[in-house]
């Protein structure tokens, strides 16, 4: 047998393939200017040239730039992982490499014949020229030769240059406003990196869209510059909503100044919002770590109150069309149920039907509609509404209607009980059906029980989760389980009652048996955030049925365990014996 010996040749096609890797012009460039982040740069700039000229473009950073060794061995390896040689931030600014497959150098060549790269950096300066015609005039890449030229600069120049030119004709020519968009995106929001696209600088009133600048005198505070847009499509940032700047830093996360909570304001909407405030005035509020403002800090409240107002109005003015035709188009399909409403409840379903319209703004009709019908066949129905009338009507004195209002609230009220009850069994049967499927998740089970932990018992309705709770697990589970045990992340659950304290839910999928493990685990995630939450927190382990070696002595306080099948039983328990206690 005669043995050959060969091996793989890189077709010079590559660096075109991999050059249409992107979606757009605007895109293969943003790829440049991720060159420029992971080279620390603290400024880039680029510069597009107008429709249909023989421009260039050209964009220049002044980041550490590379020298000729590390353009050769590094720059000019296709496919390097940055982040394996170097790791996963840069040197310098230690921000998270951007740069992963190693093929990004050919992004210029989508919209340009040639690219010519120039860096500096201790004292030398670097350059060569890569074109598309001489890429055709070689089979393998790897032996494509390449000119160099290297030759003595200042010592303290740095940075990299790479200048497009002989630009596709066939293409369209960057468009600016586009590659703004794209660039708010991913770097809106850093205050170490600044952009400028034609010499001006990247911000908030490059936002496609609504765009506001207000001054604002705020007491004890002074002139605040409140600068934001409200961007025509879904989002334009991965931060929504308006950050403060004082003494030109940024300080904590981006807020939407209590928008965010009023319930008849469309939630979705506020993914457009992108903005910031310049409030100097502020500074002796901000936290020593510089992360954040005094939550209760009487100055950032008077802030808030002056700009949410400004803001409503903004998207009233932006959006109030669409929201009064999304509403008008539903009305139409209920007018005559409202209608045949007594004047009275028919002014009430009105109010109630636009705070739901609002809040689910942009949301389907058919995802709407339910919510609304639901809401006029209780107003349809219901005494509830006659009886808490007459209450609210009946005077102090008149202890005689007060009486009569509650007896007859009573009644109603026994109704719904009823209503209620019968209303859980079914729940009861779902989740039994749920819990004894093999296949069920533990996932689903959570997602079931979330939301109904009456079936734990009537001490266990009144915990419920908030916000903090759940970025606080959140925050515990993504820094305990990344990388490749992000797969063995466990499903667990943190609410709150109104004495402060805590229950933790571990739920483990139906068709797993309970063990000592599962024990040892669900106490030591106790343990793990008792360091964040300063409260008394009560476990609970939940699975399909106990295994022999599971602990039933020498437990730790307050650790309870239960079987899904056992809960429902219990459940359906108390269920009875309240329809029989109403009846």
């Amino acid at each position: 047998m005669k043995k050959i010996d060969t091996r793989f040749q890189v077709n010079s096609r590559l660096a075109s393939l991999l050059s249409q890797e992107y979606a757009s012009t605007e895109k293969a460039i943003k790829e440049l200017v991720d060159n420029a982040w992971d080279a620390d740069a603290d400024h880039v700039s680029v510069s597009l040239p107008a429709p249909m000229s023989e421009g260039s473009i050209v964009i220049l950073d002044d980041g550490t730039g590379m020298t000729t060794e590390e353009l050769t061995n590094h720059y000019l390896s296709i496919a390097s992982d940055r982040r394996e040689r170097s790791g996963e931030r840069t040197s310098g600014k230690q921000r998270l490499v951007k740069g992963r497959k190693g093929v990004g150098k050919f992004a210029g060549l989508m919209a340009a014949s040639a690219m010519t790269l120039e860096t500096y950096a201790r004292g030398v300066r670097t350059s060569f020229t890569l074109r598309i015609q001489d890429l055709a005039t070689v089979q393998d890449i790897e032996h494509l030769p390449i000119v160099l030229n290297s030759d003595p600069c200042d010592a303290l120049s740095h940075g990299t240059r790479i200048t497009l030119s002989g630009l596709h004709q066939h293409l369209a020519f960057p468009d600016p406003l586009k590659f703004r968009q794209i660039l708010l995106q991913e770097y809106g929001r850093e205050t170490d990196f600044a952009i400028l696209i034609n010499d001006k600088p990247l911000g908030v009133d490059d936002v496609d869209g609504l765009f506001k600048d207000e001054r604002l005198s705020v007491r004890d505070v002074g002139d605040v510059r409140l600068r934001f847009a409200i961007s025509e499509k879904k989002s334009i940032s991965r931060q929504p909503g308006i950050v403060i700047r004082v003494d030109g830093k940024a300080v904590g996360k981006p807020s939407f100044f209590g928008l965010d909570e009023q319930e008849d304001f469309p939630q979705k909407l506020l993914k457009r919002l992108y903005g910031e405030i310049d409030a100097d005035g502020l500074r002796e509020h901000v936290t020593a770590g510089w992360d954040s403002l005094i939550e209760n800090s009487e100055l950032l409240m008077r802030v808030a109150e002056m700009v949410r107002p400004v803001v409503l109005a903004a998207f009233k003015e932006k959006h109030g069309k669409e929201i009064q035709l999304a509403h008008a188009r539903l009305r139409r399909d209920i007018k005559d149920r409202l209608a045949a409403l007594p004047e009275n409840r028919r002014e009430f379903a009105e109010k109630a039907i636009k705070k739901i319209l609002d809040r689910f703004y942009q949301e389907p009709e058919e995802k709407i509609a339910p919510f609304i019908y639901v809401l006029l066949e209780a107003i349809e129905r219901s005494e509830y509404g006659t009886v808490v009338q007459h209450l609210a009507e009946a005077k102090r004195k008149d202890i005689a209607a007060l009486a009569d209002a509650l007896d007859e609230f009573g009644l109603v009220d026994m109704a719904h009980l009823v209503e209620q009850a019968n209303a859980r069994n079914k729940f009861l049967d779902q989740l039994e059906s749920l819990s004894k499927n093999e296949r069920t998740l533990e996932a689903q089970m959570h997602k079931a029980i979330e939301k109904n932990l009456w079936i734990f018992g009537p001490e266990f309705s009144l915990f419920s989760s908030n916000k903090t709770l759940q970025r606080q697990v959140e925050d515990f589970l993504g820094k305990k389980f990344s990388g490749k045990r992000a797969n063995n992340r466990p499903d667990l659950l943190l609410n709150e009652n109104l004495n402060g304290e805590c229950l933790l839910i571990e739920f483990k999928r139906p068709s797993h048996p309970l063990n000592r493990d599962d024990y040892t685990q669900a106490t030591d995630y106790r343990h793990d955030l008792a360091k964040l939450v300063t409260k008394p927190i009560t476990v609970l382990v939940m699975g399909g049925k106990r295994s022999p070696d599971f602990p039933i002595s020498n437990l730790e306080p307050d650790v309870k365990v239960a079987t899904f099948l056992d809960v429902i039983a219990t459940a359906r328990r108390q269920l009875r014996w309240q329809l029989t206690q109403q009846i």
